[in-house]
């Protein structure tokens, strides 16, 4: 097939435009506002890890420089996610750091709890307390309340339970984390355990 003077000057021309409409559209380091700032993820080191939020199980990459976290997003290899996160899993980051309205710079966010508190009975404020203490506290209700409500026997039959404690387990612990939590309530008599992805 035979291609005329005019086809070719069309051609020609529609390639020229073509190139001309990518250059102009594409990404261009030369034509960005800030050009020579550094990229977000340099010299950071990349971990896998899950999503802390819901049972299921999506796996994300963690972005890491000098002990400071970086970045998070979805991971690419992960079979159940495959890169992609929804609303909470993507503003994971959000808990940890937070932009500024101001300054446009990344803080720590101020919202994020760091230390355990508790509000005592009859207050109306919480207080921050140690870890040790809190776990202290912690053991020292759990001990109370396991030693007044633990039953041997109920009708004439072996029970050995305590009904008066409950588990209710979160989805950001692993495969692991879960079976050692059993079995500690298995070990206190407990009845009620129950865990987030069931309900």
């Amino acid at each position: 097939m035979g291609i005329t003077r005019r086809g070719f000057l069309q051609l020609t021309g529609a390639a020229f435009m073509t190139s001309l409409v990518y250059e102009f559209t594409g990404q261009s380091p030369a034509m960005a506002a800030e050009a020579g700032e550094e990229w977000k993820l340099v010299d950071v080191s990349e971990t896998s890890t899950i999503c802390c939020y819901c049972s299921g199980g999506c796996g994300t990459i963690i972005s890491v420089r000098d002990g400071e976290l970086i970045n998070v997003e979805g991971d690419p290899d992960h079979p159940i996610n495959r890169g992609g996160l929804c609303s909470k899993g993507s503003s994971q980051f959000g808990v940890n750091s937070i932009y500024d309205d101001e300054s446009g710079e990344r803080i720590i966010n101020p919202n994020r709890l760091t230390t355990p508190m508790v509000r005592r009975a009859g207050q109306s404020e919480w207080e921050e307390v140690s870890w040790d203490q809190a776990f202290e506290e912690i053991a020292q209700r759990i001990k109370t309340t396991r030693d007044e409500n633990y039953e041997t026997e109920s009708d004439g039959v072996t029970v050995n339970r305590c009904e008066a404690i409950a588990s209710f387990g979160g989805a950001a612990l692993d495969n692991e984390e879960a079976y050692a939590l059993q079995k500690l309530c298995r070990g206190l008599g407990m009845t009620y355990i129950e865990h987030q992805a069931r309900i």
